[in-house]
């Protein structure tokens, strides 16, 4: 059962689950949905399931808190693969409802912000309520709760509902990373355009305290492609960073800085290594003077000729 399962952020019909059909080990798995992030995860923690996709950040709003924090806590799990996919929405309503009709709306909450001045434009006076999922929103207009719900248009088919407006979005280009998340193993070999992403945890709270670790990868060469801070649960003032780094945890640079973050954080949690999606090696820009695999080695080399008196 392991080996053939991947779980989602469900019901069927939410943008998760379309992004899981893009990849294409899926198409000989069976796809779970599951009510929310945690139950995805913690399927793959329990072993019933071989891996799960959950959204991870949004061009929009930026990271998902809810995968954000459940990857940062718990049992270890691993991001093997990520996938980005366009986000447009569709104002999905029970057949005969007209734009007029419509005094009540649902959606993920990270939804929200990305339709907002479409909502101030055209529905005004409706009230928003969030759902767990976009799809779920659709079920519970189908039931009858909400007028309308903002989903994808391919969500319509499964609740018996009508696309009443489509290709809704407050942002152009607006998109939305996933990850594939699996129990720890061994990350796959670079492809030279990688990613790895971890959380740090600062030893106190003091002036430059979060400059310090940025250092660690500033100095190596290390290009940082997101960082959020998200409360640890211990009192006001206390944070953990979710960081994504440029690389992959085998190049001396990516490497180097999370062994000097290891030196200076209280706690490290890695979190894989893995292809950047959508980006080609020849998209990958060139590491700065002193910062390439080259660099390093041949510092290293130099270093090794001092020991043995060779220099």
């Amino acid at each position: 059962m392991t080996a053939t399962r991947f779980t989602y952020l469900g019901p069927e019909g939410t943008f998760t689950e379309a992004a899981l059909r893009t990849l294409p080990e899926a198409a000989t798995r069976e796809l779970v949905p599951m009510v929310s992030v945690p139950a995805a995860l913690d399927a793959v923690r329990n072993g019933e399931a071989a891996a799960a996709l959950v959204p991870i950040e949004n061009s929009v709003e930026g990271g998902v808190t809810a995968t954000l924090d459940e990857l940062a806590s718990g049992e270890p799990l691993i991001i093997y693969r990520e996938v980005r996919l366009a986000i447009a929405f569709a104002l999905l309503v029970r057949p005969g409802t007209t734009l007029s009709d419509v005094k009540t709306v649902t959606g993920h909450p990270v939804a929200q912000p990305q339709v907002r001045n479409w909502l101030r434009a055209n529905l005004p006076d409706a009230v928003w309520e969030s759902a767990a999922s976009n799809a779920d929103g659709a079920r519970l207009v189908q039931g009858g709760r909400f007028d309308a719900a903002f989903a994808g248009e391919f969500a319509a088919a499964t609740y018996g509902l009508v696309p009443l407006v489509t290709d809704i979005h407050d942002a152009e280009n607006a998109e939305t990373r996933f990850v594939l998340v699996g129990r720890p193993a061994r990350p796959a070999a670079p492809t030279g355009a990688d990613k790895t992403s971890v959380v740090l945890w600062l030893a106190d709270d003091h002036p430059g305290a979060l400059l310090e670790l940025l250092q660690e990868f500033a100095v190596r060469g290390v290009n940082l492609m997101l960082i959020q801070s998200r409360p640890t649960g211990e009192g006001i003032g206390n944070y953990c960073f979710a960081v994504d780094a440029e690389g992959h945890i085998s190049d001396r640079r990516v490497s180097e800085a999370l062994m000097g973050l290891k030196r200076t954080c209280p706690q490290v949690r890695f979190l894989g290594s893995y292809p950047r999606a959508g980006v080609a090696l020849s998209d990958v820009r060139a590491a700065r003077p002193g910062t390439s695999e080259g660099d390093f080695t041949a510092a290293s080399d130099w270093l090794a000729r001092c020991l043995d008196g060779r220099a």
